[in-house]
């Protein structure tokens, strides 16, 4: 699915000072342990490709932190196909400590400037810091007017990302130098939403925090003088840190680095979890494990779950040698493999996704449209005659749906597709972090029309598509295939139920602009 994207991904590596070296350091040594960072991002690419940016600490340069970002991937920011040009930007900003970002805008422009991490320089080393973020906070306008309202302030951006650097500074204003625990205890009192954070200074201090509700994931781990964090565990796993070392950083905490030494307290109370379960159906990297539960393990459950309701319907034969499950690539390969095994009948690459297309980031109908005739190619000797059931991970504003039905139909020539989707239906917006934020633009709403997803309105947006029919998983399904509480998760979208004030307050805008075609998010028109 190319239609939906998650603000971004952060990472983190520090080599603590002791006397041994770890093995999972790079072979340059401590000082340069920064070199860890490209290959972090990469595992976390799939959560940013339109920008990616480090910053690193080493006490022995000018510079003491140093900053490189660029529009691009991972592997044209940091030239990892020049072994030259990538050795030269290794060697430039070599550091014993390093923090890194992968960008998918949800808000502001595409150009460098808006890629992380976001530097601050300033005389005094505490004040002398670089900023990443993961997340969105739904009180920005609020944040953003307040910061303007005497005159004398100015923001270059339109990011929250610049919001939370401003409010960061204003902690350390004059001759204040509040713990950084203390900084993000009283950081968390105005913020509203959901933030994962790193924050490196030019005394060589590291700073980690996840919001109270831990929308938004972070895990860490540390072997010995190595200590590493990311977005997805997939990041460290692949540095070679054991499994059991990995763990998910709780809400409300922060882990800290000064002088050396690493502590972990909490910064503010968690009056309820809300983890975004969009992390396990569609955003993480299959390989991660979030929060204790495996992302591949919760999307074979959801797989589990469409056969279940397809045996319990019994309308569609299973038995006659024509019925096929064909996964959309790559995300809903673990659900169509688990629906198949349940149903007995095969799982096929009907479709084939061309992973040198390019991205496919931009905005705009037409450029999905195009996007997604460039992405994915049909089999027809998979599919012609066949009964498919097409899985897809969600239907968010529907284009490359009806791209990938009436070429299964056209080209493949598909007897019959049954899409079944691995969600419920998307009926209401985002305002955490991914790139949905009015309800105009949603498929599912006018069909459901307020109510609870029936047969008949599947069956209307199914002739919509133009699909033989269409099925939903129910709500319900969600939590059990996660095997987390429902109370536990963030399930505004499906659900209209925000896990804050300023995320409610937002869907009521949202809910009275429905029909007005008024430009640019809600949370940019309160």
């Amino acid at each position: 699915m190319s239609e939906l994207h998650d603000e971004c991904g952060i990472a983190a590596v520090y080599h603590l000072p002791h006397s041994e070296v770890s093995p999972l350091c790079p072979v340059q040594g401590p000082e340069e342990v920064s070199r860890l960072l490209p290959q972090m991002l990469l595992d976390i690419q799939n959560r940013g490709q339109l920008a990616a940016g480090i910053t690193s600490y080493n006490p022995q340069r000018d510079q003491l932190i140093d900053t490189h970002k660029d529009v691009g991937t991972v592997s044209e920011v940091f030239r990892l196909s020049h072994r030259g040009k990538m050795e030269s930007l290794m060697q430039r900003y070599a550091g014993r400590a390093a923090i890194g970002h992968v960008r998918y805008a949800t808000c502001g422009r595409d150009d460098r400037s808006y890629a992380q991490p976001f530097e601050r320089h300033h005389l005094q080393k505490h004040k002398w810091f670089s900023m990443a973020f993961n997340g969105q906070l739904a009180n920005y306008q609020e944040l953003r007017d307040r910061l303007l309202h005497d005159g004398d302030h100015h923001l270059a951006r339109n990011t929250d990302t610049e919001i939370i650097i401003h409010e960061i500074s204003r902690e350390m204003s004059g001759d204040r130098q509040p713990t950084m625990i203390d900084l993000m205890r009283n950081l968390s009192e105005r913020f509203d939403g959901a933030y994962s954070m790193v924050l490196l200074n030019a005394r060589g201090d590291m700073l980690l925090a996840r919001d109270p509700m831990g929308i938004k994931p972070l895990c860490y781990a540390q072997e010995g003088p190595l200590f590493a964090a990311a977005s997805e565990s997939v990041a460290l796993a692949n540095l070679g840190f054991a499994a059991p070392s990995i763990r998910s950083l709780e809400p409300g905490h922060a882990i800290t680095i000064v002088d050396g030494q690493i502590d972990k307290q909490p910064f503010a109370t968690s009056p309820r979890q809300a983890h975004c379960f969009f992390e396990w159906i569609y955003f993480a990297n299959v390989a991660s494990t979030l929060d204790d539960r495996s992302v591949y393990l919760a999307r074979t459950a959801l797989g589990a779950e469409l056969a279940r309701l397809e045996l319990e319907d019994g309308q569609i034969p299973l038995a006659d040698g024509d019925t096929i499950v064909v996964p959309v690539p790559d995300t809903s390969k673990a659900a169509a493999d688990s629906m198949a095994y349940q149903l007995g009948i095969p799982s096929r690459e009907g479709l084939i996704r061309n992973r040198y297309s390019g991205r496919t980031f931009i905005e705009g109908s037409g450029t999905r449209r195009k996007a997604a005739q460039q992405k994915y190619t049909p089999l027809r000797e998979v599919l012609e005659g066949k009964r498919v059931f097409l899985v897809e991970d969600s239907i968010v504003r529907s284009t490359t749906m009806r791209v990938l039905l009436n070429r299964i139909r056209e080209e493949g020539y598909a007897r019959e597709i049954h899409v079944r989707v691995a969600c419920p239906p998307i009926v209401a917006p985002c305002f955490y972090g991914i790139d949905m934020s009015t309800i105009d633009e949603l498929f599912a709403p006018p069909f459901l029309d307020g109510g609870e997803l029936s047969d008949d309105a599947q069956r209307n947006m199914a002739e919509s598509l133009g699909a033989d029919s269409l099925r939903y998983l129910p709500v319900q399904s969600v939590a059990r295939a996660i095997g987390l509480p429902r109370e536990s998760l963030c399930q505004a979208c499906i659900t209209g139920e925000y896990p804050t004030d300023q995320g409610q307050r937002l869907y009521q805008v949202a809910l009275e602009k429905i029909g007005s075609n008024s430009a640019g998010r809600t949370y940019e028109n309160v």
